[in-house]
Parts: C-alpha cells; sequence; structure tokens
C-alpha cells in the first residue's frame, strides 16, 4: 500500500493544512449538490420545494448548472466519480 505523507509548519502553513484534510469534505458538499440537481434533471423534483414539481424552467437552469459544475470539476482535473 502507498503512503502519502504532508508535512506542514503548524504555525505558517495552518489554512493549507486544513485545506488539505477537509479535501473529502468539499467534494461530499459538491456530490450532494450534484445529486439535488440531478432530482430535478431526472426526476422533475422541485429545488424550492421538494414536495412539488419543478417548472421547465426550473429543470434546465439545474441541467445548467450541473453542467456548470461538472466543467469546473474537469477544467480542475477532478471527477465525482472517482
Amino acid at each position: 500500500m502507498a503512503k502519502i505523507i504532508l508535512e506542514f509548519d503548524a504555525l505558517e502553513d495552518a489554512q493549507d493544512a486544513r485545506t488539505a484534510l477537509d479535501g473529502w469534505k468539499w467534494k461530499s458538499v459538491i456530490w450532494d449538490l450534484d445529486q439535488l440537481l440531478r432530482s430535478t434533471t431526472k426526476h422533475g423534483v422541485s429545488i424550492l420545494d421538494p414536495k412539488k414539481e419543478a417548472s421547465s424552467e426550473e429543470v434546465e437552469i439545474a441541467h445548467k448548472i450541473r453542467e456548470e459544475i461538472r466543467e469546473m470539476l474537469t477544467n480542475s482535473g477532478l471527477n465525482l466519480e472517482d
């Protein structure tokens, strides 16, 4: 098994260390947002009121935002599927 060691100067690099350690949390939040938008684009669930059906405009906007998120991830060398 491979091992990765990250070293940070506790005082000077505290924010960088926190960012490195919280990477999985950021991915989880983006995943949850993507799934919320997917519920709208695939199942027509309104983001504004999950008990209602999404309007065609809401579905279109959710689709566009989902595409933008995935493009941003790809441009950053990231992937939600991994």
